[in-house]
Order: C-alpha cells, then structure tokens, then sequence
C-alpha cells in the first residue's frame, strides 16, 4: 500500500473499479426507498427509480456515518500502519459526511481531510487527480499533496441540469429553492456549486440538447481553463443524442479528451433520471 491513501464518498460517481485502479477508498452514501435503506453503488440506480416508481415515492439520501469513516481508516491503518490518510470530501454544507469522517478522525493522527466544496464529478475530478497526481510524485508529503487537491478544488468548474426537478425540490438540495418552483414546459435550470451550495443560476430554454450545450457555453465562459480533460456525468435515461452532442461540442470547446461517469444511487436521488452534467478545471 502507498505512504498515502486517498479516501472519498461514494458520492464523488468514481466508479468501484476506477477507484481500485487508482488507489482510492469509497466511503458508502446510503439510499433509502420506502422502508429499505441501501448502500449507495448496491444497486443499478435505474432499478432503484423503478422501485421508486412501483412504491410512489421519492428516494431519501443520507451521508457516510462516522461508523462508516471509522471502518475504512482502521482497515487501511492495519493493512499498512505507516500509511497516511488523505479524506478528499464531497461538500460539506450538503451532507454530514464531514463531520462524520471529523468524529471518526478523533484520536487518529494519520488522518487528514479537505473539504472540495464538490459533489458527482466535480469532487470525483479532484479525487482523480489527487489519486494521479500521488501516483506521480510518489515521494510527495500528505501535507504537500492536500493543498494541491486544495488549489485544484478552488479552479473546479462544475454544473448539472436536472432531469427531473421534482427530486431536487424534495431533497431539499437547492439553496436558492424558489428559483426551482420555475417549472414552466421547456425552461431548465442550470444548477452550480457556489459556495459549496447548491444554487440555481440560470434558466436555460429548449430540448436537453440545447440546454446541455448552454451549460457548457456557462463554464467555459468564465475563464481560460485547462483543455487537456473534461468529465461528463450522466444519470440513467439521458438520450444518446444528448451525450453525442456534448462530445462534439466538448471539441469545439477546445478539449482534448473527456470522460462520461454514471451517476450513483445517492446523486440521483437528488437529480432524477435524464441528468447531465459537466467538470473541468479551470486555469491557474
């Protein structure tokens, strides 16, 4: 095992097998459907819609508890005592998660935390990177290491389109929520982390076609950014025509490559089927 490990909520949409080729630990976010609760990847988040279908309900999310924390740091510190850990943490003012890994850090000096102020992609392409970043510079201090994921969390661009605005409003995600009483037929809301919180900031009109492309116009707009990689996150439902015209549009941004994420139980619990979503790193 490394002299650092890189720890994250499943929240961040890294995929089970990415984070293993990576070298990083996914702490589970939990779902509950009716009476049932789940660990957030235990289940294809298409079937847990249609359950939720089938029930007449909403899914209802919670954070990583600190007995969820504490079972990671004691397994990583028995496999390799030596190790440091790095907790690179889905937003803090949206979920408990933070305090949690804060209660099971207690009396564990080799724990160490920043808060990215991201959630989906934007905190899984802080995650990544860190993860890449350790993987080449192998020598580097944890110390070192947190705040170049913290310098690259400030430069993060990332903002989604709900697919369903019915599952925002009952999470109770949006700091901003009578912005998203705008139901009215084909306007969308683009939704930012500012703050760490999650604000409606502008309303986009037409197909999600259209307004994919708009959310990308948004980000790219503020700012040079980096052009080497961009992620894409999608939740279940979204059309294929939908994610060939972000590609395309992605090149004509300038990218050189980008990368498509699934969204997770616990993320689309709070944006519904059809999302998209986008992540890129903007320039120092």
């Amino acid at each position: 095992m490394r002299n650092i490990v890189i720890v994250a909520e499943t929240g961040c949409d890294v995929s089970a097998a990415e984070a293993a080729e990576l070298g990083i630990e996914l702490v589970p976010m939990h779902v509950s459907v009716g009476q049932k609760t789940i660990d957030d990847g235990s289940l294809p988040p298409a079937e847990m819609l249609e359950e939720c279908r089938q029930l007449g309900v909403l899914p209802r999310t919670s954070g990583c508890s600190p007995a969820d924390f504490a079972a990671v740091f004691d397994r990583v510190h028995a496999q390799s005592p030596e190790a440091q850990i790095l907790y690179v943490a889905y937003s803090a003012v949206t979920t408990c998660s933070f305090e949690s890994a804060r209660t099971a850090a207690e009396g564990r000096d080799y724990v160490h935390m920043f808060d990215t102020a991201h959630v989906t992609i934007g905190q899984g392409l802080v995650v990544t990177e860190v993860a890449r970043h350790l993987a080449e510079s192998p020598s580097i201090s944890v110390e070192e290491l947190q705040a170049w994921g913290e310098a690259l969390a400030r430069r993060v661009r990332m903002g989604f389109i709900p697919g369903d605005l019915g599952y925002l409003r009952a999470g109770g995600r949006l700091s901003n929520a009578a912005f998203v009483g705008a139901t009215l037929l084909r306007i969308k809301p683009v939704i930012e982390l500012i703050d760490g919180r999650l604000v409606a900031t502008k309303k986009l009109r037409g197909s999600m076609e259209k307004a994919a492309i708009g959310l990308m116009d948004l980000l790219a707009g503020q700012g040079d950014y980096d052009r080497g990689l961009c992620y894409f996150v999608r939740s279940s439902g979204l059309p294929e025509q939908v994610q060939r015209a972000a590609e395309e549009h992605a090149r004509e941004l300038g990218f050189k490559a980008f990368k498509w994420y699934e969204t997770g139980n616990v993320i689309t619990s709070h944006c519904g089927p059809g999302s998209f979503a986008m992540a890129f790193a903007g320039k120092e």
